[in-house]
């Protein structure tokens, strides 16, 4: 899947905004937790998209916490992108949680985070147990989104994409990888968050935003059910 491929149309971006009508749905029903399988205090470890922070993802988190899981955020404030310090505060959390559970650890990165999650399973794969990505670019085309213009801003040192190094991350790290799309997605193509099929890839469709995903019941079942089979 490495053709050119455009960014969502300005229809899906605009579309968007439906993200705050099923934020105000969550406030008010949750999201669904007590129909799906429990844990035992497994520990998830759950990454923000570019721009956004611990915040966004504290829906899905209290919502695995409230499952039996032991989920925790990556307490690094605003995901701006990748660096040298990010990284390596990453992984020393990673060996920390590793390291207090005496287990691997479920990662589950929404948009940007995926694409650090993947990374940290392909290094540390004895570490990981599986990995979720929640409409994260990781196939496809590096510029088929919009917010290249705001990561640019925000990365001054990257102003085009490493197409060569887009293109060799693109094959799963060796733990069972689940891509949760959208095709409503306005900021990334759906197509870019697919993973390739594989013996441990899985690609599960959705409905909603892309913006909403971290208070997406659907997304929640998702994980929740696959959780359970890891188990």
């Amino acid at each position: 899947m490495n053709n050119k491929l455009s960014p969502p149309a300005i229809g899906l971006l605009l579309g968007e905004s439906r993200a705050m009508l099923s934020y105000g749905r969550y406030l008010v029903r949750g999201l669904g937790h007590r129909q799906l399988p429990t844990g035992n205090g497994q520990p998830v470890l759950v990454l923000p998209g570019f721009g956004a922070s611990d915040v966004s993802t504290r829906p899905l988190r209290r919502s695995l916490g409230r499952l039996g899981y032991s989920s925790y955020g990556w307490a690094q404030g605003t995901n701006t992108g990748m660096n040298s310090k990010r990284r390596d505060m990453l992984v020393t959390q990673l060996h920390a949680i590793h390291a207090r559970h005496g287990q691997p650890v479920t990662l589950v990165g929404w948009s940007l985070g995926g694409v650090f999650a993947r990374e940290l399973a392909r290094v540390f794969p004895e570490r990981v147990s599986q990995v979720f990505t929640l409409g994260s670019p990781i196939n496809g085309d590096p510029e088929a989104n919009n917010v290249s213009a705001l990561f640019k801003l925000f990365n001054p040192k990257h102003q085009n994409p490493d197409r060569e190094a887009f293109f060799e991350r693109i094959p799963a790290p060796p733990v069972p990888c689940t891509a949760i799309y959208t095709r409503q997605d306005g900021i990334v193509s759906w197509r870019c968050c697919l993973e390739n099929d594989g013996p441990m890839t899985e690609n599960v469709e959705v409905t909603g935003t892309h913006v909403g995903l971290p208070w997406n019941p659907q997304v929640l079942a998702a994980i929740a059910e696959r959780l359970a089979r890891g188990a």
